[in-house]
């Protein structure tokens, strides 16, 4: 289909003259005062507008036609309005052009220059659609920071919307790497908390003689070092959100104390013998199974119930059906905008090393390969090697049930190099049962290395 062109003119033969020239190139419609080149534009929405300031009932000065640009203007402003005008005075130009118009051409037009002009101008509205089509799209794959549009991240997004209009405490499970702090302050942002502090600590990272001070503060004097009162974290996320990383690392005299916080949401700082009265969500995070921490007895069962009132699993990267490559994509775009080396882009054997990939690191080992690659590559093309990744097997010349198992042997393969041979974590990482596992490496010929850890029963 033709482009669509708006013609609006009060001189009948201009029109013609001008449909006749642009008919085989353009859609044309036509107009000659303000009420019909409204109606005209709201009914054929025309990227472009060709346009005459001299029109009824003030042929003799620009108002009329400087009104018919600036309601074409309210009603899209995207659309380029060029101004063929025979007032040719430089005021009514700058006039025009203060009004939102794209061109202004003055009377009589050179045709072949008139249909130049045309071109770019349509190429130029047809980038911004595209420009802004692609923005569009980005917001529908972004959720306050983080990217994805596989059904497994919409449905924790969706969680997330949920939940952050309750001060509910929240318990994220996911393996490292996955981005828990970043839907931990998702949560925040999108809560009535949001103007409040955000205060995170890592569990696993504080030793134990020192966890205590840090989430509840000390008083002078309370222990050796301690030369002044200090606030904990849970008293400095007052009014605003703790996210507590790595919870399933904390030692069980202090589970017992944060027990009681998040009961009664009180404290009393080590060393102190006052209550202080707080108001701190907590966001808690682990990797660690938790339940089965809890049948060993390294975390309390009552403490367990009280962090995951709501639960939200956030799946590995391998799990997040074609959310792989669009944030391989995007951490390429961000990383070759912050070392200046745009123009970089993955060759064909690095995005299928990308897909083919465990990840076991998750979303943080996928962006530091490729900021790692991008600062390591000599020319403008990122290679499988310099992501550090194996470059897999092509399959080109393969029927389909060659090219199944030539896939099926290169994913057992390499999960059992992962794990040294060892049968029962390499089922694991495939999500299959060992029994499965032990048929897919007869069926391919792949021979098992005898270890005693592999021959318990099935």
């Amino acid at each position: 289909m033709l482009p669509r062109l708006l013609i609006v003119d009060d001189d009948e033969e201009i029109r013609t003259q001008m449909k006749w020239a642009l008919g085989k190139e353009y859609q044309i419609f036509l107009a000659e005062d303000r009420v019909r080149a409204i109606d005209a534009f709201m009914e054929h929405r025309p990227p472009v507008v060709l346009l005459d300031l001299g029109l009824p009932p003030h042929r003799g000065t620009p108002e009329e036609g400087l009104a018919v640009l600036s309601e074409l203007i309210a009603r899209d402003r995207f659309a380029k309005i060029i101004i063929v005008s025979g007032q040719a005075e430089k005021t009514n130009a700058l006039q025009a052009i203060g009004a939102g118009a794209y061109d202004f051409l003055t009377k009589p037009v050179d045709v072949e220059e008139l249909k130049i002009i045309l071109r770019r101008t349509f190429h130029v509205a047809g980038l911004e659609r595209d420009y802004r089509k692609l923005q569009a799209q980005l917001q529908t794959e972004t959720f306050e920071g983080l990217l994805g549009t596989s059904p497994q991240i919409q449905r924790v997004f969706a969680s997330v919307r949920k939940v952050a209009a309750t001060n509910a405490p929240v318990l994220i499970l996911g393996e490292s790497g996955t981005g828990k702090e970043m839907l931990a302050q998702a949560i925040h942002r999108l809560s009535s908390r949001k103007d409040g502090p955000f205060v995170a600590i890592n569990c696993s990272a504080i030793p134990e003689t020192l966890l205590e001070s840090e989430l509840f503060g000390h008083e002078k004097g309370s222990f050796t070092g301690a030369h002044v009162q200090r606030n904990g974290r849970i008293e400095v996320a007052s009014g605003g959100t703790l996210f507590l990383d790595e919870i399933g690392e904390i030692p069980q005299q202090i589970q017992v104390k944060l027990l009681r916080f998040l009961q009664e949401q009180r404290i009393e700082r080590v060393g102190g013998r006052q209550e202080i009265q707080v108001d701190t969500r907590v966001v808690a995070a682990t990797n660690v199974d938790l339940k089965k921490a809890i049948s060993t007895e390294r975390f309390r069962e009552d403490l367990y119930y009280r962090l995951a009132v709501v639960v939200i699993h956030l799946p590995p990267l391998r799990d997040r059906e074609g959310d792989i490559r669009l944030l391989a994509q995007e951490f390429l775009r961000r990383s070759t905008v912050a070392n200046e080396k745009e123009g970089i882009s993955f060759s064909q054997d690095a995005l299928r090393a990308i897909l083919a990939h465990s990840w076991p690191g998750n979303v943080r080992e996928l962006e530091n390969r490729i900021k790692r690659a991008v600062i390591m590559a000599e020319g403008k093309r990122i290679s499988a090697a310099d992501l550090e990744l194996e470059s897999p097997a092509r399959t080109v010349n393969l029927n389909l049930k060659d090219a199944r198992e030539a896939v099926e042997r290169e994913v057992v393969q390499r999960a059992l190099r992962k794990h040294g041979g060892r049968i029962a974590p390499a089922a694991a990482e495939m999500g299959i049962s060992r029994p499965t596992l032990y048929e897919l490496m007869e069926k391919l010929g792949i021979e098992k290395a005898e270890r005693e850890e592999d021959k318990e029963p099935a």
